[in-house]
């Protein structure tokens, strides 16, 4: 099966920015447009600043009606599409497409409605992770996923990567916290999916729709589930002089039937980093872990009882209980600043994004380790290590000459790794051009057919977030066979293209 019109090469008559622009001024406001390059220099990239291009032109509407205007008109003039959040994100999925419109939904900002007793938020994609347990608050009520970015990172964005946070080992991810959408397709369409009543109707298309990088449709609305605010929290910090009794501690406590709101670790390194950007008193050790148990006084105090069990015989250093909101927060502060800290340490640093059964913890760790000696750059670890999430940030100077490419390169032996390991190549930063290789490691030719059919069921003529994702089988073949020659295939999972 062969789905071409997804990547086919788009060609433009030569007054067709202008012809673009023209439209659009009668359907927004002025000021809404950006076409010179001074002024789109902002959106050329996302998180993942290595990959940079800029638009054909920048968009920002201000409602439903305008986003479908938008859409209507680019989808007469086969004009690629590319939607942007905050711009967090990790694996360049939101890098414009050169000859392209950005569309940024940087004005959905509204709150629309908090009901405390249905305990439900609406609200538009571009309200931030972290306003909306903000506005809950009096309601003795919060909204569970939680990234690092929380504070800059929007919820449409956080839907497009079905993100996680460190609370998602009890609360879930994105997915799991989500109850209904309004959605925009390339056609200018609206559709609502989702309900706010226990199920719904036909296919699971709300789970379809979380995680698709933008490459289905254009959120416009989300209704979010909130949850009331536990009785009782504490947060536990482990300190260990072995990473590896760090990570054999995490299997331990899962397995003794004790499900932790997170259960984060930290290395050495990433500790060196907080410590003198955020001064939380971590203690300096080769890793700590953070547990946080919540629920009733009670449980919470016959778990942490457990817990520290676990950790003695794990040959833990030294164990701390934040029972207040100032402690826990200051040692919540500390892991939740790990990513900006570690650019304390190196001019520049590649973060990392997969996911490993959590008995293959020290494994990784070790091999983790044996990249960084082989390679001769230094890998600072910060992960969820409750779900598996790994986190390595691969520290490099892009000033000197292929330390840029060599961080690469390790970065991809890292997600190869990951699959080794029986894990995935990303938890929660999405696949978009940073993994789009490793797609072709994970899965097979059917499973990339599949994708590409559900792609183009919604998308038929391929102009939402084109080139991102799912790779064509070319791709694959000659990803194959560079891997074939350098000696790197791993498992025999490329022979299958």
């Amino acid at each position: 099966m062969v789905f071409p019109v997804l990547f086919h090469e788009f060609s433009y008559m030569p007054n067709l920015k202008q012809e673009l622009i023209h439209q659009l001024g009668q359907v927004l406001e002025t000021g809404s447009i950006l076409s010179q390059a001074e002024a789109m220099s902002p959106f050329e990239s996302d998180g993942l600043t290595a990959m940079k291009q800029l638009p054909l032109v920048v968009v920002l509407p201000s409602n439903e009606k305008e986003v479908c205007a938008v859409l209507r008109i680019c989808h007469e003039l086969s004009i690629p599409v590319v939607v942007r959040g905050a711009g967090t994100g990790l694996s360049g999925g939101a890098l414009p497409v050169g000859e392209g419109v950005l569309l940024s939904m940087a004005r959905f900002m509204r709150i629309l409605d908090i009901d405390p007793l249905a305990r439900v938020a609406r609200v538009e994609p571009g309200v931030r992770n972290l306003s909306i347990s903000q506005a809950a608050a009096s309601h003795n009520l919060f909204y569970a996923p939680d990234p690092s970015s929380q504070i800059a990172c929007t919820i449409g964005g956080n839907i497009a990567e079905n993100s996680g946070g460190v609370h998602c080992l009890k609360y879930g991810l994105t997915v799991h916290n989500l109850l209904r959408l309004r959605i925009a397709t390339m056609t200018g369409e609206m559709i609502e999916i989702g309900s706010e009543a226990l199920d719904s109707p036909g296919y699971d298309l709300l789970a379809l729709m979380t995680g698709s990088e933008g490459m289905l449709g254009v959120v416009t609305e989300a209704t979010v589930r909130l949850l009331p605010k536990p009785e009782s929290v504490c947060v536990v910090l482990a300190a260990f002089d072995d990473i590896s009794c760090a990570a054999q501690a995490v299997g331990s406590i899962i397995a003794s039937g004790i499900l932790p709101a997170g259960l984060e670790m930290m290395d050495h390194l990433s500790i060196k980093a907080v410590e003198a950007f955020v001064h939380a008193g971590y203690p300096t050790v080769a890793a700590i872990l953070l547990c946080e148990l919540d629920g009733t006084k009670e449980a919470v105090e016959e778990q942490v009882l457990a817990v520290n069990a676990v950790f003695k015989r794990h040959q833990v250093k030294e164990v701390r209980e934040a029972w207040d909101e100032l402690s826990r927060h200051l040692f919540w502060a500390g892991r939740k600043a790990a990513f900006p800290a570690v650019g304390r340490l190196s001019p520049d640093y590649y973060c990392m994004d997969g996911t490993i059964p959590r008995r293959k913890l020290a494994f990784i760790l070790e091999s983790l380790q044996e990249l960084s000696r082989t390679s001769g750059l230094q890998i600072a670890n910060v992960f969820h290590a409750g779900d598996g999430n790994l986190h390595p940030l691969i520290m490099y100077d892009a000033n000197c000459e292929g330390e840029q490419k060599l961080a690469e390169s390790v970065g991809a032996q890292i997600l190869e790794l990951c699959l080794e390991a029986g894990g995935s190549i990303t938890g929660e930063h999405g696949v978009g051009m940073e993994k789009i290789n490793q797609m072709c490691s994970q899965f097979g030719r059917a499973e990339l057919d599949l994708f590409l059919g559900v792609k183009l069921s919604f998308d038929p003529s391929g102009l939402l977030n084109p080139g991102k994702v799912i790779p064509t089988l070319h791709r694959c073949a000659e990803y194959g066979a560079m891997h074939v020659h350098s000696g790197q295939l791993l498992h025999g999972e490329m022979e299958r293209f």
